[in-house]
């Protein structure tokens, strides 16, 4: 019998994808396109909620890879457990850097500049000048140095900035300099005037932008976040914006999507984007080239790229 590959794009729009699986389109809809017991590669919807990411994951007994779209994996973790054991987990390491870093960029010079202040005022046809900030000059420290990381260091360079100082999980060089370990995360604080996160979301990271995180930034600092809403601690940050003391941008939020009433919405020195660092145009050629290149892999039993880990080798 013929392997099945479940693509959230329609086949017959992903050019050269290898010959001989079964491909078949399912995009989050509430019927399966066949029986999962039957899929061999799954590549998750985009942008869909847990619930939906996770629902087939059950019936996949055979199931050899599971291939997400998205740069973060924590809403397929959860169904993971389903699994037998060996089961491979990729990311979408490549698809995203380009429009994550853009929008790291966007919400910076917005936030710096004043931008939303300028569009409340022409709303009321009301010319309103004054002094604001620059991006050149200021020290910024990008937290999650990964590919998305270096991908918005590689937007700040021409803006002359005093520093860029770089942090991860661990410490290595780079050619545009060290990275530090988390560990430094308090010495670099109180120096940085921007502070962007583009960490995964893990254990490690939930709710890392803290009290404490917070209380070392500067006053008048930047807060930028284009990695997932708990890495902030939404009810810490409410507060810091509500004293006036920091600002914020924030593509992602705690909870998301952000209802309508939350207090987020009104709080001073905030622009808030509705998740949109990745659904750019330059998704889908990147998403396309991304599944052709690892089914490729797969059929010819090549190490697969983009793994995140192996299920039966997760830590407990």
């Amino acid at each position: 019998m013929t392997a099945d590959v479940w693509l959230p794009i329609p086949p017959e729009e992903i050019e050269g994808l290898p010959e001989g699986p079964n491909y078949l389109f399912w995009n989050g809809a509430e019927e399966f396109p066949a029986d999962p017991a039957d899929c061999v590669f799954y590549a998750v919807p985009y942008m869909k909620p847990v619930g939906v990411s996770v629902r087939p994951l059950p019936d996949m007994r055979s199931v050899e890879v599971v291939q997400t779209l998205s740069a973060g994996v924590d809403h397929v973790l959860p169904g993971l457990r389903h699994l037998r054991p060996g089961v491979l987990l990729c990311n979408a390491r490549g698809v995203h850097e380009a429009s994550t870093a853009e929008l790291a960029l966007a919400l910076i010079l917005a936030s710096l500049r004043g931008i939303p202040d300028f569009v409340r005022a022409q709303d009321r046809g009301e010319w309103r000048g004054g002094f604001r900030p620059a991006l050149a000059d200021k020290n910024v420290l990008i937290v999650g140095y990964g590919s998305i990381g270096a991908a918005i260091e590689d937007r700040l360079a021409p803006f002359e900035l005093a520093r860029v100082a770089r942090l991860a999980r661990s410490q290595r060089t780079t050619a545009r300099g060290p990275v530090h370990p988390l560990t430094d995360l308090p010495s670099l604080l109180p120096e940085a005037d921007v502070v962007v996160l583009s960490t995964p979301l893990t254990e490690a990271t939930r709710h890392l932008v803290d009290a404490e995180f917070l209380a070392r930034m500067k006053d008048g600092a930047l807060l930028v976040n284009v990695a997932r809403g708990a890495v902030v601690d939404t009810k810490a940050l409410l507060a810091e914006l509500e004293s006036g003391r920091l600002t914020a941008a924030l593509d992602v939020t705690d909870p998301e999507p952000l209802p309508a009433d939350h207090p987020l919405w009104r709080a001073p020195g905030v622009l808030i984007s509705p998740h949109v660092g990745g659904p750019t145009s330059a998704f889908l050629p990147r998403a396309q080239r991304l599944l052709v290149a690892q089914l490729r892999r797969f059929l010819n039993r090549e190490p697969l790229g983009n793994v995140i880990l192996t299920t039966g080798a997760m830590d407990e």
